[in-house]
């Protein structure tokens, strides 16, 4: 990657010899995110890239393909003139022949001329030819009365009138996953609420604490289940081909629902009554981790919600049921619930079961490369 413009815009472009990598599918993941990432802002390399991945056999068809039914799409939707200048724009010399087709050679012109179409000669050109210089005087006509209502508002904050730091904790929060802009962040919300008002509103006091620790641990399961897959993302068939897809998405999706259930589930589990001789409000977190990385560890073989709905079916019927045979709530559920929570032993064995789980994704870490099966 060659380096240029120090001070101006990006410090290096994209070379041949990368893009082509970076088509083939062959580059280092850390330089796929470093091509992707500096194409964003500079229109020669993405010609370049574009031009290498068109060029290779596989894709080469399957883009041109993409190319003919989104045009054609345009069309059909009476939309012919934007049609034709999206065909002109992708058959452009600059996509054909890459960065030294004359449509870069020309850049500097190509902006100048659109800026200001109407070119004036010289004082002495004019002189030269007779004419007055008048002639050449920029009219001095009113704008349309719409002029200034179609004009787009730019503030401080960017043509957008969207504050830089508020657009950018959208996007982060955008990222983070569907699961924390949908219902399950609602409903994590309902059951800590939930829990604190039964517990001081309604008066059943230390009961409610054993509810929520064997309800805690499978919270996460439903958050993990709506982060990722062809059922959550819109975009899931062009994130996953993309480097920043797969497995690396979906932990950091991951650990953004645990970076929200952890801290409420507990907080609210230290704010209730204790009860006697029972876990205490962090009891759940192994068990929590452990279950989450074996859906995720499950979710390579069969996806994420069906690996995630497995994982919790078998606590509801291994762990849930067993501890509420006493009653489904107070001393008896407590009871019933401790031997899963309670003892070094049983804290032992989900820390080596999440490791184990652990262990099984990163062996199956080349799956998330893959589409799920509908």
């Amino acid at each position: 990657m060659s380096r240029e413009r120090p001070g101006r815009g990006p410090a290096w472009h994209v070379d041949a010899e990368p893009a082509a990598r970076y088509a083939a599918g062959t580059a280092a993941e850390s330089d796929a995110w470093s091509v992707e990432k500096h194409v964003e802002a500079c229109g020669t390399c993405a010609a370049l890239v574009s031009s290498a991945a068109r060029a290779v056999p596989e894709t080469g068809p399957l883009l041109a393909g993409i190319r003919a039914a989104v045009l054609e799409q345009v069309a059909a939707e009476g939309l012919p003139e934007r049609a034709a200048e999206a065909r002109r724009a992708v058959d452009s010399p600059a996509y054909a022949g890459g960065p030294e087709g004359p449509a870069y050679g020309n850049a500097g012109a190509a902006a100048s001329t659109t800026a200001s179409p109407r070119t004036t000669a010289s004082p002495a050109a004019r002189a030269s030819t007779g004419e007055s210089p008048a002639a050449h005087a920029a009219p001095t006509t009113n704008p349309p009365a719409d002029a200034h209502a179609s004009a787009p508002h730019t503030t401080a904050a960017g043509a957008t009138g969207v504050s830089p730091r508020l657009s950018r904790a959208a996007r982060v929060l955008w990222a983070a996953g569907p699961a924390l802009r949908g219902a399950w962040a609602v409903a994590l919300g309902v059951v800590v609420l939930g829990a604190l008002g039964l517990s001081y509103g309604a008066g059943l006091g230390a009961s409610v604490r054993p509810l929520l620790l064997v309800t805690a641990p499978v919270l996460p399961l439903a958050g993990v289940a709506l982060s990722y897959g062809r059922h959550a993302d819109p975009l899931y068939e062009v994130v996953t081909s993309t480097p920043s897809g797969g497995l690396r998405l979906l932990l950091v999706r991951a650990a953004a629902v645990l970076g929200v259930s952890v801290p409420a589930l507990t907080l609210a589990g230290a704010a209730l009554p204790p009860a006697a001789g029972g876990p205490g409000a962090a009891a759940w977190l192994l068990p929590g981790l452990a279950l989450t990385l074996a859906a995720l560890a499950l979710g390579s073989f069969v996806g994420s919600r069906r690996g995630a709905a497995a994982v919790g079916g078998a606590w509801a019927l291994f762990v849930v049921a067993p501890a509420t045979v006493g009653g489904p709530a107070g001393a008896a559920l407590m009871a019933g619930a401790a031997p899963y929570f309670s003892g070094p032993a049983v804290q032992s064995g989900w820390a080596a079961g999440a490791l184990a789980c652990a262990l099984l994704l990163a062996a199956r870490r080349r799956s998330f490369d893959h589409l799920e099966t509908p």
